[in-house]
């Protein structure tokens, strides 16, 4: 069994013996403001969540959604250290109370490796290696530093992953010093792998929660917290889900199946009729009657879906914190069997799968979504082979452009191919759409910088 008193640490990864500040905030707190002011967090402002980046209308970027995610995670974490508080009294001298801070910094971190282009962009990196131009790679010798990829990494790239890529960046080892990095807590770093296993585990789904760079720094942190190991092989180890991802995940699943309803009905491809009708699903009997009454005295369409949007966000928090805490001693023997929404109750249940179902019908298959994906992914695959190619042959005088062009805070000259590799796509994974773009229209010679 894993344990509330080893779980929860505020130690910090690179600064493990370095004394904690004096101040107002916990290193918890700390680790959300330091997020939050990062560069990387920015550019989330500039990130596709689902629909093309608002003209008139204003839907949800990756910023706006992660800031979301946070909201809610906050409360999932702060409803449930108090319940388990009252369960365990005796736990008041751990970090417990501080389960809604670790949470929501977490939440604020879940999509910072995610590339430009939502799922496309990271779908056509794993393409470009497993089926595009890339795939010569998988027997490839280099001939400049004499190595090649071995089995375990070229699953790293054919499996490109934003969960595993989030992790390498908030654990990101500049150059190999960790100087200039986040240097995040422990906690707040295992609540972000939401797959805790490495690549050759990551089955037909493709998930998994840290590449083959960051193996180390995943086991320091699991041994520190406690988290329970499942196995371990020289290809790679698999553990236990550390509890607090079940909030971070559910956090997440509230926010992006709801408000994509909500931008769904801003944008008219769902109707007035079937988006009340969806959100009132979530409820029956006289709970269903009076939300119904209080919606009727509003007199403006969109804030009619708003206030049914915050009442089944509302519902789905309270339900995932009841799961949580009724399934405690699961969550800490690791036996816990998928996400806290597959558990919550029937009528809710039934209304999420009918939210999920309409947006996979007629929202991520609508014609603005699927444009927006296919110009991303030929912008994501171009950029990549390019890039690919310069650190593969560095002599090359285009090469050498290309390399130069890259901020010396990747690890673009890497003695090793795996090294320089990651650290492509470190570089493509952190670009926002507008850059991405951009930069491709320059490389191709569509645009010329103006002077």
């Amino acid at each position: 069994m894993m344990n509330w008193g080893q779980l929860l640490s505020n130690k910090r990864l690179g600064q493990e013996n370095a004394p904690h500040r004096k101040d107002d905030r916990t290193e918890f707190q700390r680790d959300y403001d330091r997020l939050i002011f990062s560069a990387p967090f920015r550019r989330l402002q500039n990130k596709t969540q689902v629909f093309p980046l608002p003209g008139s209308i204003f839907v949800h970027n990756r910023l706006t959604h992660s800031l979301e995610v946070s909201s809610v995670g906050r409360s999932l974490g702060n409803d449930v250290s108090r319940q388990l508080l009252e369960l365990h009294p005796e736990l008041r001298d751990t970090h417990l109370s501080e389960m809604g801070n670790i949470v929501s910094a977490a939440c604020l971190a879940h999509d910072l490796g995610n590339p430009p282009f939502g799922h496309s962009g990271e779908r056509a990196i794993q393409a470009y290696f497993r089926e595009g131009e890339g795939a010569y790679l998988k027997d490839y010798l280099c001939t400049e530093t004499g190595d090649s990829l071995t089995s375990e990494q070229w699953q790293d790239l054919i499996h490109f992953e934003g969960n595993a890529n989030a992790f390498r960046l908030l654990t990101h080892h500049f150059l190999g010093r960790r100087e200039g990095g986040f240097v995040m807590t422990y906690s707040t770093l295992a609540s972000i792998v939401k797959y805790p296993f490495t690549s050759n585990f990551a089955g037909e789904k493709g998930k998994f929660g840290f590449f083959r760079s960051e193996i180390a720094d995943f086991c320091r942190i699991a041994g520190e917290l406690g988290i329970l190991p499942l196995e371990a092989t020289d290809a790679g180890c698999r553990y236990v889900r550390y509890p607090l991802v079940f909030l971070v995940e559910a956090a997440d699943d509230i926010c992006y199946e709801i408000m994509d309803i909500e931008d769904a009905h801003k944008l008219k491809i769902l109707t007035t009729d079937e988006t009340r009708q969806l959100l009132l699903g979530f409820f029956d009997g006289e709970q269903r009657s009076r939300i119904e009454t209080r919606m009727q005295s509003l007199d403006d369409i969109n804030e009619q879906v708003v206030y049914l949007r915050s009442c089944v966000i509302n519902c789905l928090e309270q339900e995932c914190v009841r799961v949580f805490v009724e399934h405690e001693a699961e969550l800490l023997a690791g036996t816990f069997q998928g996400a806290l929404i597959k558990h919550i109750s029937d009528v809710p249940r039934q209304a999420y799968r009918q939210c999920a179902a309409t947006a996979e019908a007629k929202i991520y298959h609508c014609k603005d979504v699927v444009d927006i994906e296919i110009a991303g992914y030929r912008v994501i695959s171009t950029l990549t082979d390019l890039m690919v190619k310069a650190v593969t042959h560095t002599d090359h005088a285009f090469s050498k452009l290309l390399i130069n062009r890259v901020s010396p805070q990747y690890d673009i000259r890497s003695a090793t191919l795996y090294g320089r590799l990651m650290a492509v796509l470190d570089y493509i994974s952190g670009m926002t759409d507008v850059y991405a773009l951009d930069l491709y229209r320059k490389i191709n010679g569509m645009s010329l910088p103006i002077v």
